[in-house]
């Protein structure tokens, strides 16, 4: 049984420690926030034994993974950290705020021999991997392109805090791109070039919801952001994510082929539907999907890491993965300013598609 400690206690906390206390292989041992009370809470709601400070969490021998769900731009700085500390880390994405700092630590992972991973892990969950099925069985023939699209009105209408989604290292694009281009290179590969258009509608944004209401906040980050992508397998593809749109019908994404379109789930979801249509088709048809082998919720991403590191292969939301979507995310910002296609540093190996009969409690393959 593995050992694993949550590093920040916030929002998206409860999602992991539910997961992870569904899989017999892990042990979910402490929890650690700047807030105490906040990891308390956390520890009390999912019989998490012990409540720690950063420090110790980082001294600790006993623990061998750390979970870093601390805000965006404290990311690098703990996740530098635990590896210096010996212990595996699984990132909430993005897995920095730029990309120097993203090839940083992995570098420093590499370095040291341990295991970096980084959400999202949603392409893991039954909606993606049966569209990885469609694909992989030619029933949109050859892939030529892709249209993805979040768009909304900003989360200061629900979120309590929503300063952090409109300062470095967040935005529509660093926020929500992860999920859209995660998706997008599991489903088509690595890209060789991205260009992109940015705009700044306000310069400050009201919030409306509680406690803060009518409260006003900077904006220091693009709230619209379009980016063109060309893969290295041959499609070219557009995402546009932002925080600009009050209404809209377009779909989350749809997958373009020579023989049929395929309609992508929600990438920030794990199930679907998955539907198809081809150009003799009167009407969409839905896919079946394939049997949820896995809780389909946020976490199986690092339980896919840490059974990997039991049977010594590659684990899925890999590094690589994550720095090369967060040089996509930031090439595109980059490529607006300056006003140029960005050709990119970094590839990586799509992560192979999850078999579809699996034991409970395992991720073998």
């Amino acid at each position: 049984m593995s050992s694993v400690a949550i590093v920040g206690c916030g929002v998206i906390s409860p999602e992991y420690a539910h997961t992870l206390n569904q899989l017999e292989f892990i042990d979910l041992v402490a929890c650690a926030d700047a807030l105490p009370e906040r990891a308390t809470q956390l520890a009390e709601a999912h019989g998490i034994p012990r409540v720690l400070s950063y420090d110790e969490v980082l001294a600790d021998p006993g623990i061998e993974t750390v979970v870093n769900l601390t805000p965006p731009l404290m990311h690098a700085t703990v996740t530098g950290a635990v590896l210096d500390a010996g212990k595996a880390l699984f990132s909430e994405k993005p897995l920095g705020v730029d990309f120097a700092e993203g090839r940083t630590l992995v570098a420093r992972s590499d370095e040291l021999g341990l295991r970096l991973g980084c959400a999202p892990d949603t392409f893991l969950g039954v909606g993606f991997q049966t569209c990885r099925d469609v694909i992989e069985r030619g029933l949109i023939g050859e892939p030529v392109g892709a249209n993805a699209f979040m768009l909304g009105s900003g989360p200061e209408s629900w979120h309590p805090n929503p300063d952090l989604f409109y300062e470095r290292g967040a935005g529509p694009m660093l926020d929500m791109g992860p999920y859209y281009l995660t998706a997008l290179v599991s489903l088509l590969g690595p890209a060789r070039r991205v260009t992109g258009s940015t705009r700044i509608t306000h310069a400050q944004r009201t919030i409306t919801s509680k406690p803060r209401h009518g409260e006003r906040i900077d904006v220091e980050v693009p709230t619209h952001v379009a980016a063109v992508i060309d893969f290295a397998s041959g499609p070219v593809a557009t995402l546009v994510t932002s925080f600009d749109v009050q209404a809209s019908r377009y779909r989350n994404i749809e997958i373009y082929g020579t023989e049929a379109t395929l309609s992508v789930p929600n990438p920030n979801t794990f199930d679907g539907p998955v539907m198809i249509r081809g150009v003799a088709d009167q009407s969409w048809t839905e896919i079946e999907l394939r049997r949820p082998y896995l809780p389909q919720q946020r976490g199986i991403g690092l339980a896919d890491m840490i059974w990997a590191s039991r049977t010594g292969r590659a684990h899925r939301a890999s590094s690589a993965l994550a720095l090369h979507v967060l040089e996509l995310m930031t090439a595109s910002t980059t490529a607006s300013a300056e006003g140029r296609h960005v050709e990119l540093e970094t590839t990586c190996e799509p992560a192979r598609t999850l078999p579809a009969d699996l034991p409970p409690n395992t991720f073998d393959d």
